[in-house]
């Protein structure tokens, strides 16, 4: 076999690179431009969320200022009444990005979504912010999930 062959088998079996990226919708990126949105896992879209599990979220996107510090703000938006939604790291500086964030660079943000089992079996949209250190939105996308059992 092919040495390139079996690195990208070996990359989709991990699902690194042959994941649909995820539909949304930027609801106010102001301070930078999201250029993709992945879930893993997600086979489907919307994503279906499993009670009890965590999945990864990685944003890649692009700073349109200089922010010493970020910071992710996560709702579930259930009938259009936003509910705050937490994650384990609330900084973006941990979250996969060098800070200080430069003007005009790229970042990969990647995050934990945790689904707990308290969680009732029901269809939302995520609202995720990053913002930067004037409170503006880095990124600001919504997405649609299912919680199910």
């Amino acid at each position: 076999m092919d040495f390139r062959v079996g690195f990208v088998i070996l990359l989709c079996l991990t699902g690194l690179t042959c994941a649909d990226p995820v539909k949304y919708i930027d609801c106010g990126s102001s301070s930078g431009k999201v250029t993709i949105v992945d879930i893993n896992p997600c086979a489907t879209q919307p994503c279906q969320l499993h009670k009890g599990q965590s999945y990864s979220v990685n944003v890649t996107f692009n700073s349109a200022v200089t922010s010493k510090t970020s910071k992710a703000v996560v709702h579930g938006v259930i009938a259009g009444v936003p509910v705050p939604f937490p994650i384990p790291i609330e900084d973006g500086c941990e979250s996969g990005i060098q800070c200080p964030i430069q003007k005009q660079q790229s970042y990969h943000y990647v995050n934990a979504l945790p689904v707990k089992t308290e969680y009732p079996a029901i269809k939302l949209v995520v609202e995720w912010e990053l913002r930067d250190d004037s409170d503006k939105d880095l990124f600001c996308i919504k997405f649609p999930v299912q919680i199910v059992d």
